[in-house]
């Protein structure tokens, strides 16, 4: 099977973002619903929901297409990239880990984990401090 177009693959990757962050929000919106917005509030459940959930997903996506190839770069691109991208980062970040793992780079891989937590954290303190600043 021949590799998508430039084009073609990033309207693979678009129209499964769409609908990755549409799922992930009405994941939230649901939750609140069948919980309460205070049960809801005391713990980002919505967000742990979806993060476990993505990254269950990508493992099954991942092992299907090492498996069988199936779909191949355009499935990676819309379900992978795009659908489960937009679900949630945190599969990707979590497939990039296991791999540094499953490749004995246990180093790398708790060094790549420590720096993503704290470099976003980070990022998103100074974010939030400058928008106060200004």
């Amino acid at each position: 099977m021949s590799q998508p177009s430039p084009l073609a693959a990033s309207a693979l990757v678009f129209a499964g973002g769409g609908a990755g962050a549409v799922l992930r929000y009405q994941v939230g919106r649901g939750m609140s619903h069948a919980f309460g917005p205070a049960a809801m509030s005391g713990f980002p459940w919505a967000t742990l929901a979806v993060n476990v959930t993505g990254s269950l997903a990508m493992g099954v996506l991942a092992g299907r297409l090492a498996k069988f190839g199936s779909g191949g770069e355009t499935a990676r691109l819309l379900l992978g990239v795009g659908l489960l991208g937009g679900f949630t980062t945190f599969s990707a970040f979590s497939l990039e880990l296991m791999l540094l793992i499953e490749r004995g780079q246990a180093g790398t891989a708790l060094s790549y984990a420590a720096i993503s937590v704290l470099a976003g954290l980070t990022g998103l303190y100074i974010g939030l401090i400058a928008m106060r600043l200004a």
